[in-house]
């Protein structure tokens, strides 16, 4: 389809500032234990999931051993590694760190053992509805959510002391702030590649509408669907986005947020955003506030699709009972909360943000103990209402086609005409929802 390389938006990766991702070692360096039966983890890039790995292992008590196998940064390399190895039947992966949106194409090609019995008791246990609908695929649960995300709306207090509503509201106050020489500009990621897609399907959530059918067998692309294309071309000329929206990917948006003498008054974002301000400007972070993303129409609030990483178990695994004991672990309370205050990842298990016992520090790097979930998170009962009023990007064993389809016609968003726009997305995704889970 001609589209670059790309990261995963809302998963956790080595791209973003150091301070985000420092190793959280709970345990003295090389202090899990050496017996046991090898367990491997494919996970993404994070730094924190090594000291997870490692407390795992001593918890273990020499049943097992978890080694950690770092996939590509970009999530289509990600992807790619993990389903060439799987359609091989690979036995050498165990534990498989997958995106939320890649659950129903690993399920649907039998790669992925079902979670069951007291497995699944254990794997849902206290996690949030929206991340764990992310896991199941067809009435079964086929990986247990280790983190969640949700973007939100940031803004500076300064400028805007109350957050707009509405994308037109937000448009409206941006305009206002130009004319009166201030900072003024909305950043959001345009470029096109998977953030791209979740600001539309983001944008469809709010109007109401559906891109497929509730099975995800067939395109609907509904009149909800036609609006959201029209709120994103509107976005995209308002002349109050930046100059370099059909490029920016999310460490683009924080950064430009972030800058010394920065135009920027609002911007769509992961959590990850705060840490990154605090990292980079700590003066205006200490101005920043964040709010559930705007509605599409007063009274009514927006709504934004989740990610996140889900930890499934190779159907080809040599050793699924000891994989299901260590993937248990790591996406333990007890885990979740140390990749949280250690690594940024928005838990997927709702006590957490309520959890108020330090964690004494991460080595690693500039964070020092103690941290908490209250000065980590200080948004988490923004983060739970957004989440708990998510939504999902479509399910679909064809979910890759159909997120190559949508960047590549969405891009540039300027250039969106919605009702020509439509007819093309409609046809183009029914020709991906017909090579459904295809190899890359």
């Amino acid at each position: 389809m001609g589209l670059r390389a790309r990261r995963r938006p809302g998963a956790r990766t080595g791209a973003v500032p150091a301070a985000l991702l420092l190793a959280a070692t709970l345990l003295p360096a090389g202090c899990g234990t050496a017996t046991g039966e090898e367990i491997t983890l494919y996970h993404p890039p994070a730094r924190h999931i090594q000291a997870l790995a490692e407390a795992c292992n001593e918890r273990a008590n020499g049943r097992y051993r978890i080694v950690v196998r770092t996939l590509p940064r970009d999530a289509e390399g990600q992807r790619e590694q993990l389903v060439r190895r799987l359609a091989a039947q690979d036995t050498g992966l165990d534990i498989l760190g997958l995106d939320v949106t890649w659950v129903p194409e690993f399920a649907e090609a039998g790669w992925l053992a079902e979670w069951v019995g007291r497995h699944r008791a254990e794997a849902e246990r206290g996690v949030l509805a929206l991340p764990l609908s992310s896991a199941r695929w067809q009435g079964k649960l086929y990986a247990a959510p280790a983190s969640t995300n949700v973007q939100l709306l940031f803004y500076d207090r300064t400028l805007t002391p109350r957050p707009p509503r509405t994308f037109d509201e937000m448009i409206a106050m941006s305009r206002e702030l130009k004319a009166a020489g201030k900072p003024y500009q909305i950043l959001l990621t345009g470029a096109q590649y998977e953030g791209l897609v979740v600001q539309y399907t983001s944008l469809v959530a709010a109007a109401g509408g559906r891109i497929l059918s509730d099975g995800g067998e067939r395109v609907v692309l509904d009149a909800g669907a036609v609006r959201g294309l029209a709120i994103l071309q509107r976005l995209a000329t308002s002349r109050v986005t930046s100059p370099g929206l059909a490029r920016a990917q999310e460490g683009d948006v924080y950064r430009a947020f972030a800058a010394a003498e920065s135009d920027a008054a609002f911007q769509l974002n992961w959590p990850l955003a705060l840490a990154a301000t605090r990292d980079l400007n700590p003066e205006r972070a200490a101005n920043l506030a964040a709010t559930t993303y705007p509605g599409v129409r007063p009274g009514r609030q927006g709504k934004s699709t989740i990610g996140g990483v889900n930890l499934g178990v190779s159907a080809y695994s040599g050793k699924p009972r000891r994989a299901f004991e260590a993937a248990k672990c790591l996406r333990s309370a007890q885990s979740q909360k140390l990749a949280a205050l250690c690594g940024g990842a928005p838990p997927a298990i709702e006590a957490i943000y309520r959890d108020p016992a330090p964690l004494d520090s991460c080595q690693g790097g500039d964070r020092s103990g103690p941290l908490s979930m209250a000065t980590a998170f200080p948004m988490a009962e923004v983060i739970l209402r957004a989440i708990r009023d998510a939504a999902v990007r479509p399910a679909t064993p064809a979910y890759q086609n159909l997120s190559t389809v949508m960047a590549k016609v969405l891009s540039p968003p300027g250039d969106i005409d919605p009702p020509a726009t439509a007819r093309r997305l409609r046809e183009e995704l029914t020709k991906a929802i017909a090579s459904r889970g295809i190899l890359p």
